[in-house]
Parts: structure tokens; C-alpha cells; sequence
């Protein structure tokens, strides 16, 4: 199988396993891996860190002045829809909005931006959803939305965990080993896999 969005990869794994590149074997479960561990930190962190190209996606403004978006790397268009009815007829210029964190730094690499500020002519508009044809998704964004690069944290987050659900597959039952005390089971979750992710969850707003 092919890795769709990996923070890390195929030779990055098995060089970590000290697993021979000529040995392709496990290249699958390896892949695989990968895969499920990019995905449960995204639902850890409630971000993505790959990056969506030339997407679209729509949002209900928290004010006049302030929206929250989706991580955003970088913006196309900016557009509202002055009647509320899906059509989205006024396109901001550059210098009509502000796009926030001013500098945009997390972990000492650039990160995305979560809100756009109105500064210029126009404003977001608002309506109350139980109005008749008015629909609460006012702002439209055009641009490449996920993370400007993968913060190297997450890259050592995922291999972490790829690698320790690689192994899983040697105790299925979740039973690693046994002790002097007795079982020796697999524990729920990786401390340094939950230090790594931590600064990078998203806070949302109420």
C-alpha cells in the first residue's frame, strides 16, 4: 500500500527498527503502521498537519470583525456573502484583511493561521440562523489549508507510535511479556508521544 499523508516514512521506520532496506516483508504492516499513527495524532491533536491545495471551505464568523478558521498556510480568496444565501459576492482585497497569528511560530517553525481579521472596507457579515433563507456560513476561503511543513515534534511523535503499533502485532492479546510480578502488558498510551503532540493540540473557541 501507498502512505496517504505520513509524518514520517517507510525508510525512516525501518532504519528506527534497524530493519534492513532489503528486507521488504513487512513493508505493508509498516506502511500501514504509518498510516494509523499520522491519523490518531490528527484526532489527538484535532488538527491536520498535511496540507489541502487549492481547497475551499466555508465559516460562520464570530463577529463583524473576527473569524476562526481551519489551519491555513496559505490564502487564495477571501469572499463573503452579503445576502446570506450561499452566494459569495464580496472579494476582499489584501488590504482588507488581517490574517492571525501575526507570526505565526509554534515549536520554532512556522505554523498556520487560525483567524482572519477585518481591517479594511468590508465586514463579516452575521445573521441569525432562524431567518428565513439566511444561511450562518457568511466567509468563504480559497487556499491551501493544513500546516506550512510537518513540525519535526510530530515526525518523532509518529515514528514513536508507528513503531509501537508496528509491534503490537507481537502481542495481539496486549501482553508484551512476563515478569517477576507476572504479566507484563502493554500500556494505553506513550508518554513521549503525548509530550510531543501537546503544544500542537488546538484550542477551539466556545
Amino acid at each position: 500500500m501507498a502512505i496517504t499523508n505520513g509524518y514520517t516514512t517507510l525508510a525512516q521506520i525501518k532504519q528506527a527498527l534497524r530493519i534492513p532496506t532489503a528486507d521488504t516483508i513487512d513493508d505493508e504492516l509498516l506502511e500501514l503502521s504509518i498510516e494509523g499513527a499520522s491519523r490518531t495524532i490528527d484526532g489527538v491533536a484535532d488538527r491536520v498537519f498535511y496540507q489541502t491545495v487549492d481547497d475551499t471551505r466555508v465559516f460562520i464568523p464570530d463577529s463583524n470583525f473576527l473569524v476562526e478558521i481551519d489551519d491555513l498556510a496559505t490564502l487564495t480568496s477571501l469572499k463573503t456573502s452579503s445576502n446570506a444565501d450561499g452566494v459569495f459576492d464580496i472579494t476582499f482585497s489584501a488590504s482588507d484583511f488581517q490574517l492571525e497569528p501575526l507570526n505565526a511560530i509554534s515549536g520554532g517553525q512556522a505554523s498556520p493561521f487560525t483567524r482572519i481579521k477585518a481591517v479594511g472596507d468590508f465586514l463579516f457579515p452575521t445573521y441569525d440562523p432562524k431567518t428565513t433563507n439566511s444561511q450562518e456560513a457568511t466567509v468563504q476561503v480559497v487556499g491551501t489549508f493544513g500546516w506550512p511543513s510537518v513540525p519535526v515534534a510530530i515526525k518523532q511523535a509518529t515514528l514513536i507510535l508507528a513503531m509501537r503499533q508496528f509491534k503490537r502485532y507481537d502481542s495481539p492479546l496486549g501482553v508484551s511479556g512476563f515478569g517477576d510480578i507476572g504479566v507484563i502488558r502493554v500500556g494505553r498510551t506513550d508518554p513521549d508521544v503525548e509530550a510531543l503532540v501537546h503544544p500542537f493540540k488546538r484550542i477551539r473557541g466556545a
